[in-house]
């Protein structure tokens, strides 16, 4: 029974493998955008279930929330934007047979250019796990042994809230330059005039509140089990992404100073938190143990709110429009 129970394990993982292989290729070869932005969500939502199937629970809530939600979205906002100007490949003379050879033979080009590049890349990746040692000793041994004075009991927050809280520092400051360079580029499009479909105003209504708790519960349970800031984050920029689509606009009084000053709370509060504790004997974002777990859950508060503008700033397609609704 234990062996037939491996082998559908390994039949299982194998056709998870092959199905992931396949929906990857479909995304770069697919010469419809929308077809492959289709495969991009679907990657997503099975390589969220294969960190299940890793036991990467914390992994697998972010990549089904950012990696396949927010992403898609992101990407179907993008390709609306570009049917929106399709003037701009007749300006350039795309239009007439010799720019279609020209742009056929520059795919082709591309198509050959990539298939080498993964191939070496899925090379070297294949010769790095056979390498690996047969029993890796892991760092799960030290985490455990210094999870007491962490502030959680979750090992995934400690280390990324307290052990290595340079990285998610870090990660954050890139969220925060990626909108920065987002509002470089131009002004958000100006919103379409025909209103949104009763279904999805119902929709909305329906899912707002449920997932304004769901973030919550992710944000609170960080602490001891699969969860946290950034998919909390998610979770709230997908609750303003759901708005704007039905329909609802960013006020004029949010557009300013208190739009960026929630873009910025998070990663100002995370620097102001390393270096406060530098105050009391303790070098930066060393927390003192019997503070760890109330300075992890304000930064962790500050930050879902962050990631979540953050993310729903980057659906907007650029800086929000002064002295207009939306």
């Amino acid at each position: 029974m234990e062996a037939m129970t491996v082998s559908l394990d390994w039949m299982l993982d194998g056709l998870l493998a092959l199905t992931l292989l396949w929906l990857g290729w479909r995304v770069l070869a697919s010469a419809d955008l929308f077809k492959g932005i289709a495969f991009f969500i679907a990657f997503g939502l099975l390589m969220a279930l294969i960190w299940v199937r890793l036991e990467a629970p914390d992994v697998a809530i972010a990549e089904a929330a950012i990696g396949a939600g927010l992403t898609g979205a992101l990407l179907l906002a993008a390709l609306s934007r570009l049917r929106h100007d399709k003037e701009i490949a007749a300006t350039n003379g795309l239009t007439d047979g010799a720019g279609r050879d020209r742009a056929s033979g520059l795919r082709r080009g591309t198509g050959v250019v990539l298939i080498g590049l993964s191939t070496l890349l899925f090379i070297g990746l294949g010769g790095a796990v056979l390498s690996l040692p047969t029993e890796a000793p892991g760092l799960s041994g030290p985490v455990a042994d210094r999870l007491s004075t962490s502030g959680v009991s979750n090992p995934v927050t400690a280390v990324l809230l307290n052990f290595r809280a340079y990285d998610t520092l870090l990660e954050k400051a890139v969220l925060l330059l990626a909108v920065v360079a987002a509002w470089s580029l131009a002004a958000a499009p100006k919103e379409s005039v025909s209103p949104p479909g009763r279904v999805l105003d119902v929709f909305a209504r329906l899912l707002v509140p449920l997932m304004i708790v769901v973030a919550s519960y992710l944000l609170w349970v960080g602490a001891h089990a699969p969860g946290g800031a950034f998919q909390a984050g998610a979770v709230l920029a997908a609750v303003a992404v759901l708005l704007l689509l039905s329909g609802k606009s960013l006020t004029a009084r949010w557009q300013g100073w208190r739009l960026r000053a929630l873009l910025t709370l998070g990663l100002g509060v995370f620097i102001a938190v390393g270096a406060a504790v530098m105050f009391v004997g303790h070098r930066f974002l060393e927390y003192p143990p019997d503070q760890a777990g109330n300075l992890i859950l304000l930064i962790e508060v500050v930050a879902t709110v962050s990631i979540a503008v953050a993310l729903a700033a980057l659906f907007l397609g650029g800086r929000p429009r002064r002295g207009e609704p939306g």
